[in-house]
């Protein structure tokens, strides 16, 4: 009966016949190995003894290019204080406290998973099957789209209208509405107009805000059609269940979630927080009201009593070439039972102002 040597007996035979005068070359021809693998079995076996022919472990003694373990404890102690950073934020919090050098994301990433604080994923989409796309200059496009999850101390829910540039990544709308109506979202639309100028092309989704294309029925012109359409702007649409298309935006809000909504925050902190990287940002108790200290202008003088009847912003310093009309007619308390009132007062807003050309 045969029986089925292990490897360190067949070592252990080899060594044997070499030790007998057999010649090293027949030995290893013979056990379908080279030559300097016996010499090193020999060598072990005379240092060591039968224990010496045993596989050993490949890793190698030292590792120069090894995170630092000051700098992994580093990265373990910003991870538990922030469970929403991920590699990306973990590199830039290093770079800020002047690590040197400074671990990449995948080392960092790593250290993470070796240390049990995330847990290894598999992605579902590689990040190269997305197409990558930017405008080269700003005020080309407006990335625009609505987010929820907003709630007050009453329980309540509010909704947020945002917009970001395409090229600069810059905040250009941050407003919270009661209701994410058609007529709210218009008005921070225009103000953000004529705040920053016009654009050439605004990216949406196909939101009932935006657009009529599913509407039931024959789809006809919204409101936010028709603003872009007397300003001359591109109103491009998403296709359905696309949001990579819009992914900036989207990236924004995924933030906004992490930073400020996800976790308990202090009125203190989040009033900070919120003055530093969203100075645009207001809060407004009716859907639709406009609040006269966030333009750049004046109102027109009204009676006691009545709200501000007309607005009216200008950049008089501009040529006349350069200017854009941008006019819009809305209640300023918008409802589907009665018209808009101020103090028990029926009135209607009118608000102009001349926006700049993109560039200048």
């Amino acid at each position: 009966m045969l029986a089925e040597l292990s490897v360190v007996e067949q070592r252990y035979h080899a060594v044997m016949e070499v030790a007998a005068g057999v010649p090293v070359t027949q030995v290893a021809a013979r056990y379908g190995v080279s030559r300097q693998s016996v010499h090193s079995w020999v060598r072990r076996y005379e240092q060591s003894g039968l224990p010496g022919l045993a596989d050993r472990s490949h890793r190698p003694e030292s590792c120069p290019h090894r995170i630092a373990g000051e700098v992994e404890a580093v990265v373990c102690e910003l991870r538990r204080r922030h469970p929403g950073w991920g590699p990306r934020r973990l590199v830039h919090e290093l770079e800020r406290r002047g690590v040197t050098p400074v671990p990449s994301r995948a080392t960092v990433y790593r250290v993470l998973v070796r240390n049990g604080l995330v847990e290894p994923g598999v992605r579902k989409r590689r990040r190269s099957d997305y197409r990558r796309w930017e405008r080269s200059a700003s005020m080309e496009l407006w990335q625009m789209d609505i987010v929820g999850g907003l709630l007050l101390a009453d329980g309540s829910e509010c909704k947020m209208v945002t917009g970001i540039d395409d090229h600069s990544r810059f905040m250009v709308i941050a407003k919270v509405v009661q209701r994410a109506t058609a007529r709210a979202v218009c008005l921070a639309f225009g103000e953000a107009l004529v705040r920053f100028g016009v654009p050439e092309e605004v990216l949406t989704d196909n939101g009932k805000q935006f657009t009529a294309r599913f509407s039931p029925g024959k789809p006809g012109e919204t409101m936010f059609d028709r603003i872009c359409r007397e300003n001359g702007i591109a109103h491009r649409l998403t296709r359905p269940q696309s949001p990579t298309t819009t992914g900036k935006i989207e990236r924004f809000h995924q933030t906004l979630r992490r930073e400020l909504l996800d976790r308990v925050i202090r009125s203190s902190t989040w009033r900070r927080r919120r003055r530093r990287w969203m100075p645009g940002l207001r809060i407004t108790t009716g859907c639709g009201r406009i609040r006269p200290w966030t333009w750049p202008s004046r109102p027109v003088a009204s009676s006691p009593g009545r709200g501000p009847s007309r607005m009216r912003c200008r950049w008089s310093c501009l040529p006349a070439s350069t200017r854009f009309r941008v006019r819009m007619s809305q209640s300023l308390h918008p409802s589907r039972r009665r018209p808009g009132r101020w103090r028990g007062r029926s009135v209607r807003s009118r608000w102009s102002g001349w926006c700049p050309r993109r560039g200048t």
